[in-house]
């Protein structure tokens, strides 16, 4: 699911990046890793019997990442359709116990700032030996899931393989061969199939986010906030990989032991948040429209409506990691942005829950235990993963406390139009204004704040440096 994307230029010495690298040291982000879990990340790795190399893969990611988790290649089967998704293998890498396994278990997941990210894997193996890089033989996990007509699952299979992926794509060179119709078949069916699947999304009552990624741009000394609106081919691949979160947590229900993805309905009090956001940025919310209904008609490239996507990742943050074992099966055992059963597996090179997750669905298939290692792990791992979300949530946060100070820095004392948000129930003379332009949130101090109520706002202090931006009634 979602988070927010943010991202800032300029030269390592400017004052942004300045409080950005400040904030890592703050904040105790791990940066070396232990030499023995360096040595250990060079090791050969165990390579499966399996050979998928025939299999025309291709990755489909931003231009500038290398540490690739998922290969893809699309067939029509049938009437309906063929999809093998890849994703890397890290088990065969990572020893359980060694000092690499242990490093992944205190480093959790892939932190990411606006300026770099802080990796769960050492480079030499994210970046590198592990990574689906075009042109070399990799050890993956190969799902391989087939559809009807309609884009619904009708088989699934998982096993361990080699396999090799012959290019490395980008979104917008995606979009542009399938919109120019000069796609080859593979390519151009991840928009028929990813149509099918947003359709099937509907039906059912989820919802995916097309979030905009944020981009702070220094200019004449100052900053300026940009948005980059997803095109539709983020989307389609993003319902490849939702494809498969889904058939996995599928196959570990009937297994009767996994590891799910679970998030309860959002609380009243969230959504009501999220009204006064709307209202906030003139984005009109009748009543009798769905929160779902109301977000697919939203346009990224629209400002206002790129900031209420931003903010609607809000109601993500109830997300938690639910184990079972035995059959004994879980009371809550779905996601309700998603509106089905899902477990994270897609991402293992950033995730640490994803190498379990995909352990127990190997192992489902091949209708065998799970392995010792992951079971042991399995009763920590909710927590291990929750206080991991918390420090990427409090990264997130903080980080986009500093952008926003830095985007407004040169204006204090000046006035703006904004919504008060948020009011605190202990503290009601402190809550949270959202203006309307820019589009950024903030603390606001004064008595009787009107919830849910237009008003002005004067800015009263902005400071990047302590990532504080409050104001007060105008």
């Amino acid at each position: 699911m979602p988070r927010r994307h943010i991202s800032v230029t300029g030269a390592p010495e400017a004052p942004l990046r300045a409080a950005l690298t400040a904030l890592r040291t703050e904040l105790g982000v791990p940066d070396a890793y232990p030499p023995k879990a360096l040595a250990e990340a060079e090791r050969p790795p165990t390579l499966p019997t399996y050979d998928a190399t025939d299999i025309p893969f291709f990755t489909v990611d931003p231009p500038t990442s290398v540490d690739l988790d998922q290969a893809m290649h699309l067939s029509r089967q049938g009437t309906g359709y063929r999809v093998r998704y890849a994703i890397a293998d890290v088990a065969a890498f990572v020893v359980s116990g060694s000092a690499l396994d242990e490093e992944t278990h205190r480093r959790v997941m892939t932190l990411y700032f606006p300026d770099e990210k802080v990796p769960l894997h050492p480079p030499v193996l994210s970046e590198a030996a592990a990574s689906l890089l075009p042109d070399q033989t990799r050890p993956a996990a190969l799902w391989t899931i087939d559809l009807d007509a309609e884009g619904r699952t009708l088989a699934v299979d998982v096993r361990r393989a080699l396999v090799r992926s012959r290019a490395k794509l980008d979104y917008e060179g995606v979009q542009k061969e399938i919109d120019g119709g000069t796609a080859e078949e593979p390519l151009a069916l991840l928009k028929v199939i990813g149509r099918l699947r947003e359709e099937l999304e509907v039906a059912r009552g989820g919802i995916s986010l097309n979030v905009p990624e944020q981009e702070i741009v220094e200019r004449d000394g100052g900053y300026e906030l940009t948005y980059r609106a997803p095109l539709p081919a983020d989307g389609w691949n993003a319902q490849i990989s939702l494809l498969t979160g889904m058939a996995a947590a599928d196959l570990m229900l009937a297994h009767g032991t996994g590891v799910l993805r679970t998030l309860p309905a959002a609380p009243d009090g969230a959504v009501g948040r999220l009204r006064r956001t709307a209202h906030a940025l003139h984005i009109d919310w009748p009543h009798h429209v769905s929160y779902a209904a109301l977000v697919r008609s939203l346009d990224p490239h629209d400002p206002h409506h790129a900031a209420f996507l931003q903010e609607c990742t809000t109601l993500l943050r109830g997300a938690g990691y639910t184990v079972f074992r035995d059959g004994n099966l879980p009371t809550l055992a779905t996601h309700s942005a998603v509106a089905a059963p899902y477990a994270h597996c897609t991402a293992p090179l950033r995730r640490l829950a994803d190498r379990y997750a995909s352990e127990l669905c190997l192992a489902a298939v091949a209708g065998e235990a799970p392995p010792d290692w992951v079971l042991s792990a399995l009763e920590s791992l909710p927590q291990e993963m929750a206080e991991g979300g918390r420090r990427a949530g409090t990264v997130e946060r903080e980080c986009v406390d500093i952008v926003e100070a830095a985007l407004l820095k040169d204006r204090v004392g000046e006035v703006f139009d904004g919504c008060v948000v948020e009011v605190e129930e202990r503290r009601p003379s402190v809550g949270v204004v959202q203006l309307e332009s820019p589009a950024v949130i903030g603390r606001i101090d004064g008595d009787d704040l009107p919830l849910g109520e237009r008003l002005r706002v004067r800015l009263l202090q902005a400071d990047p440096g302590a990532g504080k931006v409050r104001f007060a009634p105008a």
